[in-house]
């Protein structure tokens, strides 16, 4: 047998050592392809999906306020009781920060669309013996968080909402749509769900009805709205959502419509 010398028995380990270091090295450091990014149209369907069981099993989500409609009392004598009814944006709305005192009741859902309000309207609303109903919705249904909906599937669905409220002698305030800006990156799919068109469209629409139907339109578009018809940055971050700011300009124009409803005859 051969005796291989010592240092170059070691020299030949230590190469061996280096070629499997950088090959392992070499195959950790490929660089791998950046994942594809999702459309806002396959956002939305993977977001649907997401709530397709909750939908399936409480389309309304009438169970989010059920506990605190029952142990909701009456409306004391005298008390002008008002329900704010709507999706995020009135979720997210801390009532007793901006009017405290107030007997004002948050009947907010996130991602909440007219179809499942009129489901859970008289739970929410009618149940609870207000004198008067803000109803700011419209801006999930552009977007189609419960499926594609025309305009006239929307309007007529703000009409049927009215005659609910009016059956039941509630004063009804139609709040218009936000706008919505695309001035930051969380804000880009918040715009592109809801284009301006359709908001001004329905808008429109929805001051007509107003005043042919005896309800009062509260116009927080105008008060919120750049010269390019899109939301005034500083007042929504992501583009919809008001902040604290976007609140600030909305809390007087709602008093405001909510006293012209109070010195109102009923409906």
């Amino acid at each position: 047998m051969t005796n291989v010398p010592r240092s170059f028995s070691c020299v030949a380990l230590f190469a061996s050592f280096f070629v499997l270091t950088f090959s392992a090295f070499g195959q950790q450091a490929a660089p791998q392809p950046a994942p594809k990014k999702q459309t806002a149209a396959e956002r939305l369907a993977q977001w649907r999906a997401s709530r397709a069981h909750m939908l399936q099993d409480d389309f309304g989500e009438l169970a989010r306020y059920r506990e605190a409609n029952t142990e909701l009392k009456a409306p004391a004598e005298g008390e002008e009781r008002v329900v704010f009814f709507g999706d995020s944006i009135t979720d997210a709305w801390h009532l007793n920060e901006y009017f405290p005192g107030k007997p004002y009741l948050n009947r907010g859902i996130g991602g909440q669309t007219t179809p499942q309000m009129l489901v859970r309207f008289r739970a929410d609303v009618i149940d609870l013996h207000p004198k008067v109903v803000v109803i700011l919705a419209g801006t999930n249904d552009v977007a189609g968080n419960t499926g594609p909906m025309s305009l006239e599937q929307i309007e007529s669905n703000y009409a049927s909402l009215a005659d609910l409220a009016h059956a039941h002698d509630i004063r009804l305030i139609y709040s218009s749509v936000l706008p919505v800006h695309e001035s930051t990156e969380a804000a880009e799919e918040m715009f592109t769900q809801r284009p301006p068109e359709k908001i001004v469209a329905l808008n429109h629409w929805l001051k007509d009805y107003c005043a042919n139907a005896g309800c009062i339109y509260l116009d927080y578009f105008s008060a919120m709205v750049d010269d390019k018809g899109h939301m005034k940055k500083e007042l929504a971050d992501d583009g919809l959502h008001p902040n604290a700011a976007g609140y600030k300009i909305m809390a007087p124009l709602a008093e405001a419509a909510i006293e012209k409803a109070l010195a109102s005859e009923k409906p």
